[in-house]
């Protein structure tokens, strides 16, 4: 049913029978990331903010196997032991991620693996297809103006930098971009 199942020697390996991640189509599912350090295989040293940073670097090495960034994340749950250090797993969570932010609900365990502070799953859209796909039709440069005929799929919505102008200060004379 699956794609694939994803690893990383940048990422902790399994403690049970799971994957990491798996992918179906353009989903992505990772699975709780601990804050295992990869290369010693044992919980992190610290508290709540550089066992959240650990968690977050080995969500970011799985998302590298397939070419995603964190950006690529669409919903997170955080699984906390203790809900007091949200405000500091907040000040990490908060460097990896830009606006708009990912859904994400927070919920306090009474443990975690390995004696973990934190955990955190997430949900993924890969959307590299549909990027290349949309800079390949709107990188058209000067050939493509707003409701032109030549099929750049600007369309006659008006334009702007949708039609790949090239720059925010040309704009829309007599129904074209870029003049």
């Amino acid at each position: 049913m699956f794609t694939k199942a994803i690893h990383s020697n940048n990422a902790p390996k399994a403690i049970g029978p799971y994957s990491p991640a798996v992918k179906l189509g353009d989903f992505v599912y990772l699975s709780g990331q601990l804050p295992v350090d990869p290369e010693t295989g044992s919980i992190v040293e610290g508290g709540v903010q550089e066992q959240a940073y650990q968690v977050l670097k080995n969500m970011e090495a799985l998302l590298a196997e397939m070419n995603l960034e964190m950006r690529h994340i669409v919903k997170t749950t955080v699984f906390m032991t203790d809900l007091s250090g949200f405000e500091l797993m907040n000040e990490i969570y908060s460097t990896y991620f830009a606006d708009p932010y990912p859904a994400r609900s927070t919920v306090e365990v009474k443990a975690l693996p390995k004696g973990a502070l934190v955990e955190i799953e997430a949900i993924v859209i890969d959307t590299l297809l549909y990027e290349q796909q949309f800079a390949q039709q709107h990188n058209h440069g000067d050939s493509c103006g707003c409701g032109s005929e030549d099929g750049c799929g600007c369309g006659d919505e008006g334009c702007g930098d949708s039609c790949g102008c090239g720059s925010e200060e040309e704009s829309c004379t007599d129904g074209t971009c870029c003049g």
